[in-house]
């Protein structure tokens, strides 16, 4: 992949990821706004989380929008996902996790992480973050 880079690309404007036959996924595509670092980045104190049920981080993952913001060991890009049925967004990937609020069908739903046929991300329309049942999402085109 490196060699599919230009030479005079610098670090900010490389793809953050290649997929074949997909368009280049850039830091600059996502929708959250990312702060360049300018300086070395020192941990100095605990987060700030005080917007959690609209801020895509966990921990063990983030969105690749957070990157310099948040330390986490992974951080995702969002892949878009359309709600094929009315669904709810739960507090937790199990059917017994609260429910957050309803999805409605045609929705946008960025997913970050898959796992146990649950889907962790953020809706489009309002941000919340939470978990949907994969078998009720499809990968928009």
């Amino acid at each position: 992949m490196r060699d599919s880079l230009p030479d005079c690309a610098d670090a900010a404007n490389r793809p953050a990821f290649l997929f074949r036959g997909q368009p280049e996924l850039t830091v600059e595509a996502t929708p959250l706004p990312v702060a360049v670092p300018t300086v070395q980045l020192s941990l100095v104190r605990p987060a700030d989380r005080s917007d959690k049920p609209h801020l895509p981080v966990r921990g063990d993952l983030a969105h690749i929008g957070l990157a310099g913001r948040y330390f986490v060991p992974h951080y995702a890009v969002p892949m878009a996902h359309v709600v094929k049925a009315g669904t709810a967004l739960r507090g937790a990937g199990k059917p017994e996790g609260g429910e957050l609020r309803l999805l409605a069908q045609g929705e946008v739903f960025d997913v970050l992480d898959i796992a146990g046929g649950w889907a962790w991300g953020q809706a489009q329309s309002d941000l919340l973050v939470g978990y949907v049942d994969m078998a009720v999402l499809e990968a928009a085109e």
